[in-house]
């Protein structure tokens, strides 16, 4: 189906449209449209649920049978009905496909098929499932496994597919033609032509091929030849859907009005015995979708998008009396279909809901299905257990069934002659870096070739193909590999170095010795980093953001807002956006916009990164824009020119929007002017081929007030014309924004030349007497600081050198725009006085570059100019200075560097501009959003959860916590991806990717009063991402304790709880807790040191082991925890224990050298023990023991 006919703005995710699409499940929601995909608590199997009650099915009527979610939030983009199994497949605008068993909607696979682009069509096959997206073509079983890719030219949009027979299909889009694929051979083997803009819906007879254009027509073409035999031009506008049964072909679009496209109520009906159209059908819906279901008589059935129904027939009268209405949990319907037995109707809306309405109740989706093939049960239960932790393990232990065949391992000797290889050379990255210790040498994995991987050579003549002898041995030949000498070491990518504690051993401090944070970089779409520090160190974006809070659960305003407070806290301790990337994944426009990288393109650096963070920086923008419109901006703002926002308008509209004039002059004069808003500009490139040399500040005003010719419609002329596009400035942003664009070699070799240009005039400009240290002093009023007390740049710090650090600007009073190169030295004037005539000056204030390294993908970084009220906050000091901010590497660099791009691999992808004295402008007080009512008592997201359930109470008014006062927490969680290791030479495992956790459990206790010990916060986290791994054992959380469709326990969003703990720790509470450090981390929380009371470190001796939490309860308390497996609540129960436990040996701290003596008596007892906590009947309790006689006479 058409979708851009329908609605121009659904195939790029209009805000307008899709403001609902938040995964966030709606309070309204119907609670059976939620699949069990869980067992039952009571052990009963999801295949022996019941139809719900509610539902009655009269014989041949059609009612809806069952409605269930595809993917929440998620758009269904098209549903298809199998045509060999009992199955209906379902596809969404995130390249998801999900398809669900027989009448009941049981789901059976999901997986993704592409991690970019919608699904158009699918298509069932014998063997498997053929899904069409954008330029991709894909074959894959029903149970998710791929068994081809065929991948299209990139400037390919297919819409449609048809299979012409068992082989053979057929490929069309919005392209001048369609491709025929033989899918035995996979391969092109016709490509016919056909007129522009496409073909979009392709249906076939035993006569003709037919293809309908977005333009209206419907074409009908020879079956051998694909040469048009007769055309329908059916409407003026565009075609939306259209059938053929029999002799009739029906179509629904849409037809040219004076206010633009609007929607047909008239079925156009041809005859295709005859060639001509017949009377036209009336409906009473706007049709978008249609379909003939011929059981008794030719009818059809015709939907709207809002989910009206019509069933008539085509040579007859629509009755209005046959309409029935499907209701969508979204706005909108975007897909329908029918099966091939007419029996069953499936509709997608934008919610991702599945809704099937039959006319029986035990509907056949087929006249003959075959049996469909479920997963084998599983049989590990019926076999001894085996415990792989053990290392002499026998693996004989597993059973083998004997026989009498052949093995595939028994090669007849001819086979079997030793042939062996010559061992290829050693990477010269290797040797580079070894390190022998006596004849052993170590080195670190350069990264070059697979994992496990070593390629050979197996024939002489194959060397010109081996990559190994493209490595050179020699020192000298490293002049040839670019990327071992050209980029400096502080710019390459970092990588944390796992050990078996983990982070807890790395030295982040020998790459970072400020105060300020940096970023890791091992979390998914972590490309983003230095985009976020950019913004950070934007005073008004940091202020107005803290002071953002919304009840949106995947709100990135809130988000950021919650990831600069940690940044604020930290003393140089790296932070982690785990959170807020976690709700940009959410967000369906950054998928549809290919900002969500799958983690093996992030890894191997196969995206382009510059044009990655281009599109990013344009996204993070406007998104942070609509989350912060319902904000109170007016207040925030007491600039001068505060006029021209309105009270509609955002914080982040304030300081990035720039309001634009558009002019539209048609050769006629007539001339169209339309006022507009952009939160950043582009450069676009002079096409001049003669070599001029342009300032910056030219490119600039060039791109900023574009002017462009181009085919547009001109209303006077009543037709498309030739105009002339202008754009001017009405308003100048208070922050400029620029997307370099430099995006292949033309752009890269402009920057060249226009820096070498630039470094040529500046030789000439001092009469060639530059010097390679310093320029003379008299130069330095021109080159150096306004003040003359810096040295004067020298010449290396001039090449490569383009950029200015200051331009002006000027509004002209015939709206014009004044842009010039601006350095220190010339006339300014009172900033305010200037102002007020329309004239600013803007400093450079961050540059984000694209390094181009082959050995590791490349990687994105910063340079930033971080301003005195950073470093009052954090040093104590009032001084300006710029800062290369490399994921957690941070270095002070000189002003130069930040604006020195050598094309060869540092590439500028963005830069920031601000008018001078900003901050002035805007109230920069945070205000904390965070109140108390965030601790009261709150509902549920679980249906099934009950009052007896409930496993804590909340806070009242007079228990709100005080500063100091005590508050045991502990966390448990689940694991979303599991960890990436490897084994290195020596027989040691190196942890190449940790696991990736998320928090399922938050428990927090009293820590004082009469109800000490009774927890206030049990919050159950309900996850929108796939669980690998519950960690029961561990965690205590079981499969459905965080699906709300199953759950009886109190299920919370993370951002709720979040909030919770943000307060206690504003307020300035103390946590007790056992390994909070990790706890906090996944969290995502930076609490201040003074205020964790970690019970690791308490009972813990310098260069020993960590104790367990339940071998110190079993020692010192007596308590038997964690028997089976772990619960939150008796954990921070016993963390507090064991913390007054503390204060009673350690005389509240005063006698160190005592309670030493009772660590040490406690270490001697674990060794004895093995750290086992023993069984009940073979050890008694240590209070009786003879090593705790000395903690008794404490």
């Amino acid at each position: 189906m058409n979708f851009e006919s329908l609605d121009p703005g659904l195939a790029e995710f209009a805000p307008a449209m899709h403001s609902a699409l938040d995964p966030v499940l709606d309070a309204h929601l119907n609670p059976n449209l939620l699949q069990n995909v869980e067992l039952d608590p009571e052990g009963v199997a999801l295949e022996a649920l019941p139809v719900q009650e509610s539902v009655h099915i009269m014989e041949g009527v059609y009612s809806e049978l069952h409605s269930v979610v595809a993917e929440v939030g998620v758009p269904v983009s098209v549903s298809h009905f199998d045509l060999h199994e009992e199955m209906l497949w379902v596809g969404s605008h995130g390249g998801h496909a999900t398809s669900f068993f027989g009448p009941a909607l049981e789901r059976y696979s999901s997986f993704q098929v592409n991690g970019s682009d919608d699904i158009r069509q699918i298509q069932s096959l014998e063997n498997g499932i053929l899904f069409l997206t954008k330029n991709n073509l894909k074959y894959m079983a029903r149970g998710g496994l791929i068994i081809f890719d065929y991948l299209l030219d990139e400037s390919e949009d297919m819409h449609s597919l048809l299979l012409t027979d068992s082989s053979t299909l057929l490929v069309g889009g919005l392209q001048n033609h369609v491709l025929e694929i033989d899918l035995n051979t996979v391969q092109e083997t016709q490509k016919y032509a056909v007129e522009i803009p496409g073909v979009t819906i392709m249906r076939q007879t035993n006569r003709f091929f037919f293809c309908g254009h977005t333009s209206g027509k419907v074409s009908l073409r020879d079956l051998r030849s694909f040469k048009v035999e007769h055309e329908f031009d059916a409407f003026s506008g565009s075609l939306s859907d259209f059938d053929v049964h029999g002799n009739l072909l029906a179509a629904c679009g849409f037809s040219s009005r004076l206010t633009g496209l609007a929607c047909d109520r008239f079925l156009k009906v041809y005859d295709l015995r005859m060639m001509r159209a017949i009377t036209p059908l009336q409906v009473h819906v706007d049709p978008a979708f249609l379909r003939f279901i011929p059981t008794y008589t030719s009818r059809l059935a015709i939907i709207s998008q809002s989910g009206q129904c019509q069933f008539c027939e085509p040579t007859g009268l629509a009755n209005p009396a046959d309409i029935f209405h499907v209701n969508p949990v979204g706005p909108l319907l975007m897909t329908f279909d029918v099966s091939a037995s007419k029996q069953a109707l499936a509709f997608g809306d934008s919610e991702g809901c599945v809704h099937l309405w039959t006319d029986s109740p035990e509907p056949s989706f087929n006249p003959y299905s075959r049996e469909t093939e479920f997963a084998l049960p599983c049989l590990v239960d019926s076999l001894p257990p085996l415990d792989w932790s053990q290392d002499l393990l026998p693996l004989s232990l597993i059973p083998v069934p004997l026989t009498t065949d052949t093995l595939l391992s028994d090669w007849p000797a001819a086979n079997s002659v030793p042939a062996p290889r010559r061992a290829p050379p050693v990477d010269a990255e290797i040797l580079r870096t070894m390190k022998k210790v006596g004849f052993i040498g170590y080195a670190p994995n350069p990264r070059t070739r697979l994992r496990n991987q070593i390629p050979y050579r197996l024939k002489e003549s194959d060397s010109e193909f081996d990559s190994f002898s493209q490595v050179t041995e020699s020192p000298i030949g490293r002049e040839e590999e670019p990327h071992l000498h050209m980029v400096s070491k502080k710019y390459r990518k970092v990588t944390i170095k796992y050990s078996k504690l983990g982070l807890e051993d790395f030295d982040f401090k020998h790459y970072n010795k400020t105060l300020f944070a940096g970023l890791e970089p091992h979390i998914p779409n972590a490309y983003c980093n230095c985009m976020i520090q950019v913004l950070y160190f934007l005073e008004p974006v940091r202020c107005l953001i803290q002071n953002h809070l919304c009840q949106k659960e995947f709100c990135l305003a809130c988000e950021l807002g919650f990831l600069f407070h940690m940044l604020d806290l930290s003393r140089g301790d790296p932070c982690q956006g785990s959170n807020f990337l976690r709700a940009f994944r959410t967000i369906p426009e950054a998928s549809a916009l290919g900002l969500i990288l799958a983690d093996s393109d992030e890894a191997s650096g196969k995206g382009n990164l510059a044009r990655l963070i281009q599109r990013w920086n344009r996204f993070i923008l406007t998104q942070l824009h609509q989350d912060m419109q319902e904000l109170e901006v007016p207040q925030a703002y007491r600039g001068a020119g505060g006029s021209f926002c309105s009270s509609g308008d955002s914080v982040i509209g304030q300081l990035f929007s720039c309001e634009v004039e558009n002019c539209s002059l048609c050769r006629c004069g007539s001339e169209t002017v339309r006022a507009s808003s952009t939160l950043l500009f582009t450069l676009s490139y002079p096409e001049d081929k003669t070599g001029k040399n342009y300032d910056f500040a030219q490119v600039l005003k060039r791109s900023m007030c574009l002017e462009q010719n181009t085919q547009a419609w001109c209303d006077n002329c009543e037709k498309y014309q030739p105009t002339i596009q202008t754009r001017n400035i009405r308003h100048l942003p208070d922050i400029l924004v620029i997307n370099c664009e430099v995006n292949s070699s033309k752009e890269a070799d402009f920057w060249r030349i226009q820096a070498e240009a630039a470094f040529k005039m500046a030789i000439k400009k001092h009469g060639g007497e530059i010097k390679n240290k310093e320029f003379a002093l008299a130069d330095r009023k021109e080159l150096g600081s306004p003040e003359g007390l810096l040295l004067c740049p020298s010449i290396e710090e001039l090449k490569n050198v383009w950029l200015p650090f200051s331009i002006r600007m000027k509004m002209t009073k015939n709206k014009g725009l004044d842009v010039c190169n601006w350095t220190d030295g010339d006339e300014w004037g009172p900033a305010r006085a200037e102002e007020e005539h329309g004239v600013y000056v803007y400093d450079l204030m961050a540059t984000v570059v694209h390094i181009l390294d082959s050995r590791t993908g490349g990687s994105l970084v910063a340079h930033i100019k971080v301003g005195e009220t950073y470093h009052q906050r954090k040093e104590g000091v009032t001084h300006q200075q710029w800062y290369l901010f490399n994921d957690f590497l941070i270095e002070p660099i000189d002003k130069h560097e930040a604006v020195q791009f050598d094309m060869n691999w540092k590439v500028p992808a963005i830069l920031y501009y601000v008018k001078r004295n900003l901050n002035s402008r805007y109230n920069l007080n945070i205000k904390n959003p965070i109140e108390a009512s965030v601790l009261m008592a709150e509902a549920s997201l679980a249906r099934k959860q009950r009052k007896t359930h409930t496993t804590f109470i909340p806070l009242m008014l007079n228990e709100m916590p005080q500063v100091g006062d005590l508050v045991g927490l502990d966390a448990e969680f689940v694991t979303l991806n599991e960890e990436e290791a490897e084994l290195r030479s020596d027989g040691t495992k190196s942890t190449i990717k940790p696991s990736q956790m998320s928090v399922a459990r938050i428990t927090c206790v009293r820590g004082q009063g009469p109800n000490e010990g009774i927890p206030f916060i049990d919050d159950y986290i309900s996850t929108q991402e796939q669980v690998v791994d519950y960690l029961t054992q561990y965690s205590g959380i079981k499969p459905g304790d965080l699906d709300a469709k199953i759950s009886s326990k109190h299920l919370t969003t993370l951002k709720s709880t979040y909030l919770k703990l943000r307060f206690l720790i504003d307020i300035g509470v103390k946590f007790v807790g056992h390994g909070l450090q990790k706890d906090f981390r996944v969290i995502n929380l930076m609490v201040p040191k003074d205020q964790v009371l970690d019970t690791v470190y308490l009972f813990h001796m310098p260069r020993k082991r960590m104790i367990s939490l339940r071998f110190l309860a079993w020692y010192f308390l007596d308590l038997k925890i964690q028997g089976e497996t772990h619960d939150s609540i008796e954990d921070a129960r016993t963390a507090l224990q064991l913390y007054r436990k503390y204060l009673e040996l350690s005389k509240n701290g005063t006698e160190p050298e005592s309670f030493h003596k009772v660590l040490k008596g406690l270490y001697e007892k674990g060794r004895k023990m093995d750290w086992k906590v023993p069984e009940p009947e073979s050890q008694t309790s240590p209070k009786n023991a003879a090593v705790f006689s000395s903690v008794l006479a404490l």
